[in-house]
């Protein structure tokens, strides 16, 4: 007898996807619906149910209020082949076939069993009408989006840029491209769409990463893309640690583009002690990301150009600076980046752009390499969208392909390599790039318009709210619970939901877009937005939780918790977050805003088991009052919250004054007494 095969299980977020409504429909039919499925796995917060039971529930109930997407009903069974591997491999697969692959299958891995293959000819099946691969583009991303912990990729807008500075600074034919770190092929992607488009020029990609799986979807990926032959024979992608076991040892590759891992402390120093690759100095322990900069070097062919991604802290620790000497001395590095905090993960962090340049022998530099051009960009995004956060990837771009072209300068330096020679080799662009400008007087008086403004709002709040004297009444007020007020109609809770990446947005946004809330929404995260195609598509098919005007918005995570109201609705809700869309008739918003962030009611309704820990809502509580009431307490309420929110913009307008002020008082423009 053949071993009984494990059960497809499906979260509620799957069930919502596969029925066509939100999570929170389905969370009402489990509380409702005595014969609703009982789970079968998982745990209490997420559990799991059984397909099959599902499917069956959701037909008997007449629940399906749109066609099954085939591929809904196809992706908890890729979850349920047990591990992420499987999973991931068979993925791989798929885009292979898909793509005309001749060897049909990834090269890792064991042999595909029963319930893989009929898994496998199934999802072929579907794709047969799908010319532009959006089924193995759809898998790819949930298994993306399901493994966002253990897998980083580089955002396709930074692979983009790096491949363009590639090709500014290596103008000749490109045949071989290099990626040491591959991860799931995002650079060698854009190198292909870069280069790779005429397949008369024969590029070559190589690449190599210790996850096999990750390396396996590259292939898939390049595949789909329609960069390789047939057999594969332009593709040369490894399993295995780079900088122990080189799986391209004496490659000359024209250009190199790379995010390689940082903060290793495991990366082979003791053993890798007199590998010849070390021209500049063996890296200390502590400087893993010096060892790939020089494999990078050391890789280059004559010309070849590298281009990587780094920590900030590489251009200025003390450890590294005779390595950052001897790279200087020859010529190999010849522009340093500094990226704006967001452009990847980690994404609070303002990464560098390392770009090296071998104009001699291979892995040297050459007479050119007497400056080096330093380029900031953290001021490059224009004042209106960098009051909103997040990035303008148009303008980094140009700011940063001008510089590298020679047909602009905005804030960058060239500085002397002698000059840079001190004794500690920083070589950090914040510390020598100088501010484009000081101030004008129109800015000036800009600013001080932003303060009196706020300063006018502020007082008019202070003065409201200083009048309040609070009530000594021994009556006590009854309550109820949010949980309570669900039941009784007076409100719907709506939870967020994961978000599909792939359409996700950076920067600044358009006009007909919609807001991506992941936290609360003055944690300074960069700006995320989605298509309003995307939206509408998401609301109507139930795959994404989007706000309306005076909705309540929840933080649920116990470390970050916070209560607001949505004045700038839509908004579209990541996981942590939770919409309350109260019934007006019975329920102010403001009033619910106000009463469920009181933090003795935050108290009682937490776990405080960890910092990781959610707050139930469903026990928050709030005072059974009057519409008349609730309504009062609500205009307190927004009125504090106007007075919080002028304070903060006050500081910030304040901090842009004081800046501005300070660099004319440097540059000794204010004027004499």
């Amino acid at each position: 007898m053949s071993p009984e095969l494990p059960p497809v299980v499906v979260t509620l977020a799957e069930i919502a996807r596969i029925a066509g409504v939100g999570r929170a429909a389905v969370s009402n039919w489990r509380r409702r619906y005595d014969n609703f499925p009982s789970p079968v796995g998982g745990t209490d917060t997420s559990p799991q149910f059984s397909l099959p039971q599902v499917e069956e529930w959701l037909r008997r109930e007449n629940k399906l209020k749109a066609a099954l997407n085939p591929l809904d009903r196809l992706w908890p069974e890729y979850e349920s082949l047990g591990n992420r591997e499987a999973t991931g491999l068979l993925v791989a697969q798929v885009g292979l076939w898909q793509s005309g692959v001749k060897t049909g299958r990834p090269t890792a891995g064991p042999p595909l069993d029963q319930r893989q293959r009929h898994l496998l000819e199934r999802t072929l099946e579907l794709a047969k009408q799908d010319e532009e691969h959006k089924i193995f583009d759809l898998l790819m991303e949930r298994w993306l989006r399901a493994h966002v912990r253990q897998v980083t990729t580089t955002p396709v807008q930074l692979a983009e840029l790096m491949a363009q500075a590639a090709a500014i600074k290596h103008p000749g034919p490109v045949r071989t491209v290099l990626d040491p770190a591959c991860g799931v092929g995002t650079l060698l992607v854009a190198a292909g769409r870069r280069w790779g488009a005429d397949h008369a020029a024969g590029l070559r990609f190589l690449g190599q990463d210790i996850d096999t799986v990750l390396v396996e979807l590259a292939k898939a990926r390049l595949a789909v893309g329609g960069f390789t032959e047939r057999d594969l024979s332009n593709v040369s992608l490894a399993a295995g640690d780079t900088l122990r076991a080189d799986a391209h040892p004496g490659v000359q590759a024209d250009v190199i583009l790379s995010n390689p891992p940082s903060n290793e402390r495991d990366w082979g120093h003791a053993e890798l002690a007199t590998d010849p690759r070390w021209v500049y100095g063996q890296p200390p322990r502590t400087e893993p990301e010096l060892a790939w900069v020089q494999h990078a070097a050391a890789a280059l062919a004559p010309g070849g150009v590298a281009v990587l991604v780094l920590p900030p802290a590489v251009a200025a620790r003390r450890a590294g600076r005779r390595i950052r000497a001897g790279l200087l001395r020859s010529g190999v590095l010849r522009t340093v980046i500094a990226l704006p905090p967001g452009a990847a993960p980690p994404y609070g962090v303002g990464l560098h752009l390392w770009i090296l340049c071998a104009d001699g022998a291979p892995g040297r530099g050459g007479a050119d390499g007497a400056e080096l051009t330093f380029v900031d960009t953290t001021h490059a995004a224009p004042p209106a969208s960098a009051d909103k956060g997040g990035i303008d990837w148009p303008a980094v771009t140009a700011q940063i392909t001008e510089v590298l072209s020679g047909t602009g300068a905005q804030g960058s330096i060239s500085v002397p390599v002698v000059d840079l020679l001190d004794d500690q080799v920083d070589l950090t662009p914040a510390r020598r790039v100088p501010r484009t400008r000081a101030a004008t007087i129109v800015d000036l008086r800009r600013l001080w318009t932003r303060f009196d403004a706020h300063m006018r709002e502020l007082r008019d709040a202070a003065n409201a709210l200083s009048a309040l004297v609070p009530v000594n009444d021994d009556e006590t007020v009854s309550l109820i619970s949010v949980g309570e007020l669900e039941r009784a109609g007076a409100l719907e809770i709506r939870p967020g939901q994961g978000l599909p990446e792939s359409l996700v947005r950076r920067g600044e946004r358009q006009e007909d877009g919609a807001r991506v809330l992941t936290g609360a929404p003055l944690s300074g995260q960069a700006q995320l937005w989605l298509p309003a195609t995307a939206v509408t598509t998401g609301e109507q098919d139930g795959s994404l939780t989007v706000t309306a005007s005076q909705d309540v918005i929840v933080s649920v995570l116990a470390r970050a918790f916070d209560v607001w109201v949505d004045t700038d609705a839509p908004s579209v809700l990541g996981p942590q977050l939770v919409a309350l869309r109260a019934n007006p008739a019975v329920l102010d918003p403001w009033f619910l805003s106000g009463c469920l962030c009181a933090p003795a009611n935050v108290h009682r309704a937490g776990t405080h088991a960890s910092t990781t820990s959610r707050i139930d809502i469903r026990r928050l509580h709030v005072p059974r009052l009057s519409l008349e009431e609730q309504r009062r307490y609500g205009e307190i309420h927004r009125k504090i919250t106007v007075f919080a929110r002028e304070l903060t913009d006050m500081r910030s307008v304040g901090g842009e004054l004081s800046r501005a002020l300070g660099d004319l008082l440097a540059a000794g423009q204010l004027p004499r007494a």
